[in-house]
């Protein structure tokens, strides 16, 4: 005979539960095993109370009578007693895994939800949430990467998750891929930063990812063109064709990391934090801008907001071609000489050396904070607990 358990909802799971007693051996007598196994299969399909009851009566038999392979009662309870305390671990490990996400402890949340995904490895909440952790806790990062994938996959299927809207998943989730590869693969990580930036969600409205954003354009394209750069001078450092084609591509990869560092600045709300990025901003916008004042600084941080953020610079394959210059007048049989100077690229000059690929950031923050909650240096967010 088929033996069922009901399997409870996430939100009983997560209910106090009286756990069982454990069983007292007794007389394995024939009148003792009919009566545990009357009481047992009278309960087994009943609600809580009834099953519990059917449990610890299917134990009571089980510690009390010896493995007899002819005792055919025997096997339907020993399947009702291993898949009752399935459940009960699992409701042990949701109750464990929400008091986790109230504390905010990073490390039990990934403990906690493993044990949950097991039983139900496409439960999209659970992998969200654990796809997130590694934002709240830098040390979870890589394994939280894992979940971030697969949430990603289970979200653009279809699913609906119930913690986050899915916008707001989706954008945790790849700021999560993305702050796993910052330090090892920065341009990759940039991808997965401006996918994340450009969902309209309340993580576009974070200026640590901005700061994220800054540093993987700093130590990803613009440190890569930057020794291009200096490896195709002369050498006596000027320029020459390659270089100044690696200049037309590195410009313009300097002036998305200003306009990053520029939303950093706006959506800042700490008065010393903004300083310093705006320390950082002025100097870079000025090498970019050599006529540029504090002023014009102010005003593109009042106006970026507004525009919207710039993709991944497209690659400049060749330099442009030369205008040909009109006969120039004579006097006298004299010719004057255009100026070689034309067509240079703002902020380098044409006898130039490594510092024309501008100055360097003095570094990102780093640490862990809340959303919506109380702010800690930082340059992760950590995911919020369930609605």
């Amino acid at each position: 005979m088929k033996q069922t358990i009901k399997l409870l909802t996430l939100a009983a799971a997560m209910a106090v539960f009286a756990a069982p007693t454990r069983a007292q051996k007794q007389e394995c007598t024939e009148e003792n095993k009919n009566a545990w196994y009357k009481t047992f299969y009278d309960n087994r399909k009943g609600d809580e109370a009834q099953q519990k009851t059917a449990y610890e009566t299917a134990n009571t038999y089980l510690e009390s009578c010896p493995d007899d392979p002819n005792d055919a009662q025997r096997p339907p309870m020993k399947k009702f007693v291993a898949a009752y305390k399935a459940m009960l671990d699992a409701r042990k490990a949701a109750e464990d895994f929400k008091k986790a996400i109230d504390n905010k402890n990073y490390a039990e949340q990934m403990r906690a939800g493993k044990l949950l995904l097991a039983s139900e490895p496409d439960n999209v909440d659970f992998n969200v949430i654990l796809g997130m952790a590694g934002l709240g806790d830098a040390t979870l990062l890589n394994e939280s990467a894992q979940y971030a994938k697969k949430s990603i996959s289970l979200l653009e299927s279809g699913k609906s998750p119930k913690v986050y809207t899915k916008e707001q998943a989706l954008a945790y989730l790849n700021w999560t891929l993305a702050k796993s590869k910052l330090a090892s693969a920065p341009a990759d990580a940039l991808t997965d930063l401006l996918k994340a930036a450009k969902i309209e969600s309340e993580v576009k409205k974070d200026p640590r990812l901005y700061l994220d954003i800054v540093a993987a354009y700093e130590s990803g394209p613009r440190a890569k063109l930057s020794e291009e750069y200096a490896a195709s001078l002369k050498p006596d450092k000027t320029e020459t064709d390659q270089s100044k084609l690696i200049l037309l591509n590195l410009n313009p990869v300097i002036d998305n990391q200003i306009d990053a560092e520029a939303r950093a600045a706006a959506l800042t709300t700490d008065a010393g934090k903004k300083k310093e990025i705006l320390t950082d901003l002025t100097s870079l916008y000025k090498y970019r801008n050599k006529t540029a004042t504090d002023a014009n600084v102010t005003e593109l941080v009042a106006t970026v907001l507004s525009k919207p953020i710039p993709d991944m610079p497209a690659p400049v394959t060749s330099l442009p071609t030369p205008t040909p210059s009109p006969t120039p007048a004579t006097t006298g049989g004299g010719a004057t000489n255009p100026s070689t100077n034309a067509g240079k690229p703002a902020g380098n000059s044409t006898t130039t050396n490594t510092s024309n690929t501008g100055p360097s950031r003095t570094g990102t923050v780093t640490g862990t904070s809340t959303p919506g909650g109380t702010s800690k240096p930082a340059s992760s967010p950590s995911p919020k607990k369930p609605r």
